[in-house]
């Protein structure tokens, strides 16, 4: 089994010269080793590199990147191997999970199929024979656990654990010495991201196999790997035992990155996300609100239709939000939560005898009253790239809503307003950008900016920074928390992150099944819950512990 190694490696991207800068280094003079048989992880926010460096040790860099330095597998230099041996390494010797599983996994073809497909072009003389390849298959389902009717599924049929499990099982396929894994658990839930976790410790243990894990949260890669390399700006800060890295770092910059998800029950912590500014910036507000009811549900019920059957996916729910109040609502994917959402915004009918109260009056059902209502109550979807529309300037994408809602005033005015109270400062700088043209963060913001345009007293959040990295992360939390404090703003932020519960959220609901099993104030529900499944949550988060010889 070969060591991957690292010798002074650096990666440089051409560009077109628009951005003023013909050459862009994103990973510079990198020196590490995985030794044989040992996991390593690599940490650091997005645009540090550590994607690039992964994907360099198969080639699979783009054609405008310049790789110096040398990338060994064993005593073979990657950049020397001709095509037909790199297609040798590429799956049988060295595979990897990419991070997005449904942009992975072919969407018109089966999970057997594909499965079957990597052992069609990769696989040694073992699997050479079809009745061998199919056994196999159905061997790879069995080791990630995966009923085997699942090899008959679309990937559209599967959820994102399972999808995940798919990719895991592929990089499996023709028995690797070393695996490669991006971001294999980002916005999967807690119950889910611990499967994984736990399957992928439990196969590199069984098999012997290496592993190169990347992620941006330090507590996942602790769980997982022996020693974690911290990267920033395509440099090396910092290399060491996994534990230690985590809790007396040699950087700040370290710090940051394990700061950034909290520890439920840490006092320095509550109400106080980390952000540019440090932890909770320099006035966190109070923890107080009004006892004034903004949107109040009792009785919900939401029933879908499948195969003729009924499905009910909300079920009796009473919820209620203050003014003022931020509600943190918990649960894996599935559990119902987003159903609500769209429920209480009368995106999505209720059953019959449901009641959904705003500002003490009925959930109006058409008309100029549901419009009114949906300008007072706005959605800030999960994943800011799809809810911009990439041909469409900022300027364009805030202004929307405003023209719709058939706004008045002067629309520069309140659009640069917006964008102000989304911390998009200067606006004016930001007006003519394009999504592509922004980060992450940046991106999230101009959603925000949408809904804050038509002066809403109410957002609803769905799961804002699942897929946000660190730093990012606290900026966004950090930034609903001013916002609540500056505009009086209530939100409800539908989430599987029980440590984003902690950061913010007044009082936090537990949804389970369609029903809300548990509700109450933050610190009662997370450090005394009460029922078996807000126990099961908390267990399942990722924690930074010493690892036990």
């Amino acid at each position: 089994m070969p060591d991957l190694i690292f010798d002074d490696v650096s990666v440089t991207y051409r560009t077109s010269g628009r951005s003023g800068r013909d050459e862009v280094a994103a990973v510079r003079n990198v020196s590490l080793t995985l030794p044989a048989g040992e996991t390593l992880g690599i940490a650091g926010e997005s645009g540090s590199g550590k994607s690039t460096l992964a994907m360099s040790v198969l080639r699979l860099l783009p054609r405008n990147a310049r790789l110096s330095g040398r990338v060994l597998l064993g005593d073979q230099d990657v950049a020397t191997l001709s095509f037909g041996q790199l297609r040798a390494v590429r799956w049988a010797k060295t595979s990897i999970v990419f991070q997005g599983a449904m942009h992975s996994l072919n969407p018109v073809r089966t999970v057997g199929w594909q499965l079957l497909e990597a052992l069609e072009l990769h696989a040694s003389e073992k699997w050479k024979s079809e009745k061998a390849r199919k056994e196999r298959v159905r061997e790879l389902l069995d080791v990630v656990d995966l009923a085997q009717q699942k090899s008959e599924s679309y990937p559209h049929e599967l959820s994102g654990g399972q999808k995940q499990r798919v990719m895991i099982a592929m990089a499996l396929a023709c028995d690797p010495e070393v695996i490669i894994a991006d971001e294999p658990t980002t916005a999967l839930d807690v119950i889910v991201q611990k499967q994984i976790l736990d399957m992928i410790s439990r196969l590199v243990a069984e098999r012997g196999i290496s592993m190169l894990m990347i992620s941006h949260d330090l507590s996942v890669l602790a769980t997982a790997c022996d020693r974690i390399a911290i990267m920033r700006d395509g440099e090396l800060v910092e290399v060491g035992e996994s534990y230690a890295v985590c809790t007396t770092p040699e950087q700040a910059y370290t710090r940051q990155l394990a700061d950034a998800f909290p520890t439920i029950g840490d006092p320095a912590s509550r109400m106080a996300p980390v952000t540019r500014h440090g932890r909770g910036a320099d006035d966190v507000p109070e923890i107080t609100h009004g006892d004034e009811v903004l949107l109040e549900a009792r009785g919900v019920n939401v029933t879908y239709r499948s195969g003729g059957r009924p499905v009910h996916a909300v079920r009796d729910v009473d919820l209620s939000v203050r003014k003022g109040e931020i509600v943190a609502l918990v649960g894996q994917s599935g559990s119902g939560k987003s159903t609500l959402a769209r429920a209480l915004m009368g995106l999505q009918p209720a059953d019959p005898g449901s009641q959904i109260r705003f500002d003490g009056a009925p959930l109006p059902s058409k008309g100029r009253d549901l419009a009114r209502f949906r300008s007072q109550v706005q959605l800030v979807l999960q994943d800011p790239w799809a809810a911009l529309n990439p041909k469409h300037s900022v300027y364009e994408s805030v202004a929307e809503g405003l023209r719709i809602q058939h706004f008045g005033g002067d629309e520069r005015e309140r659009v640069a307003q917006s964008l102000a109270d989304a911390e998009l400062t200067p606006p004016e700088h930001y007006f003519g950008a394009i999504p592509q043209e922004l980060s992450g963060g940046q991106r999230q913001r101009v959603v925000i900016a949408g809904a804050l345009a038509v002066q809403p007293q109410m957002l609803i959040a769905d799961e804002p920074v699942a897929s946000l990295d660190a730093s990012v992360r606290g900026e966004i939390l950090g930034l609903l928390l001013d916002l609540r404090r500056r505009l009086g703003l209530s939100a409800l932020v539908i989430t599987h992150d029980l440590g984003l519960a902690w950061n913010i959220a007044h009082s936090v609901a537990v949804m389970y099944h369609g029903q809300i099993v548990e509700h109450g104030p933050t610190e009662e529900v997370l450090l005394n819950p009460q029922h078996e499944y807000t126990r099961h949550l908390l267990s399942a988060a990722p924690r930074i512990e010493e690892k036990t010889v």
